[in-house]
């Protein structure tokens, strides 16, 4: 599951969790003054109180929100649009709001592979530096042959050790 479908599943846990402490709240705290029981009303009085602010904010800032970055998501991934302009013609935004959606998307890291220059979304190619390869050339027995960064660079046909930097190593 990518990271952008755990973050709404959250999301939506939360939303419903605080949606459910609005009524239990009230029946906890209509129980416990029934029963003349200070300590249920109190955790109704809590329940109350969490559901009745946490959850028009965890549906709309948290939610909502959320879901509202999954167009987007789709439109660059499985559309393949790329410019800011596309994206807001295929959506129906305005520029200014895909660039904010943009910017969230990358900020949350949704957006793995791409890269964003500008208005446009490039892919992503660059390689991890610290496992490339290296091409080297044996002064003993001249064959060439390649290893990564970090390994004991050995000739694999007469095993003699080879400088690991100086004029006869390339980076690939």
């Amino acid at each position: 599951m990518d990271k952008y479908s755990k973050d709404l599943k959250n999301q939506l846990i939360i939303a419903v969790v605080f949606t459910v402490a609005l009524p239990l709240g009230g029946i906890l705290l209509g129980v416990g003054l029934g029963i003349k029981m200070p300590a249920i009303w109190a955790i109704g009085i809590a329940f109350l109180g969490a559901g009745f602010y946490g959850c028009p904010i965890a549906w709309a800032a948290g939610y909502g929100n959320t879901k509202s970055l999954g167009r987007v998501i789709r439109a660059v991934r499985d559309e393949h649009l790329y410019t800011v302009t596309e994206i807001a013609s295929q959506l129906g935004l305005r520029e200014r709001m895909v660039r904010q959606y943009l910017d969230a998307c990358f900020n949350k890291q949704y957006l793995l592979g791409f890269k964003r220059v500008g208005d446009v979304i490039e892919g992503n190619f660059n390689t991890d530096i610290l496992n490339r390869e290296f091409a080297a050339e044996c002064v003993n027995c001249g064959a060439k042959f390649t290893y990564k960064r970090g390994e004991k660079a050995r000739c694999p046909y007469c095993g003699s050790p080879v400088a690991t930097d100086g004029p006869g190593v390339i980076p690939y």
